[in-house]
């Protein structure tokens, strides 16, 4: 990922963000919470620009940020909320330069009526009905708490 051009979807507060940015040429960090933007611009983060606003084909042809193409897309603990994944990463897909990599994090969701996360299924489907090649989609890591575990599914996708 050194010196490529990242977009981080949902980025929230940016912790993300602030550990990509010192391998990163240029990070575009969106979010639709302005809040949550004004506590990452305030890490003063130099090679940073934030764009407050849900993700549309209106506002990727609107910024100039958005519609460069990025290298690298990371979307953590985002997808998995998203009313509209298909859709949404179907408009991910289409900021990655070829051969650009797509990489997101999410809550597994064993079932597909849940209102939380992801199932595998789901998202294999998704990658595919969007033109991306999955290249891994695996489970890191369960944070536990409350005698409840909560797995994290991982997927990795290529632009094709």
């Amino acid at each position: 990922m050194e010196n490529s051009n990242l977009l981080d979807f949902g980025c929230g507060t940016g912790l993300l963000t602030e550990k990509l940015s010192p391998i990163a040429n240029h990070i575009v960090a969106l979010d639709t919470s302005s809040k949550m933007l004004t506590v990452l611009t305030g890490k003063n983060l130099p090679n940073v620009t934030t764009i407050m606003g849900p993700l549309s084909a209106k506002l990727i042809a609107e910024s100039q940020s958005l519609n460069k193409g990025f290298d690298v897309i990371v979307a953590s603990s985002v997808c998995g909320f998203l009313s509209a994944y298909e859709a949404t990463l179907s408009l991910l897909k289409s900021m990655l330069n070829p051969s650009g990599t797509f990489v997101q994090w999410d809550w597994l969701s064993q079932d597909e009526k849940s209102d939380f996360g992801l199932s595998e299924e789901r998202v294999i489907s998704a990658y595919e009905k969007s033109g991306l090649t999955l290249v891994a989609l695996t489970q890191p890591f369960s944070l536990s708490g409350r005698n409840v575990a909560m797995p994290v599914l991982m997927g990795v996708a290529r632009n094709a």
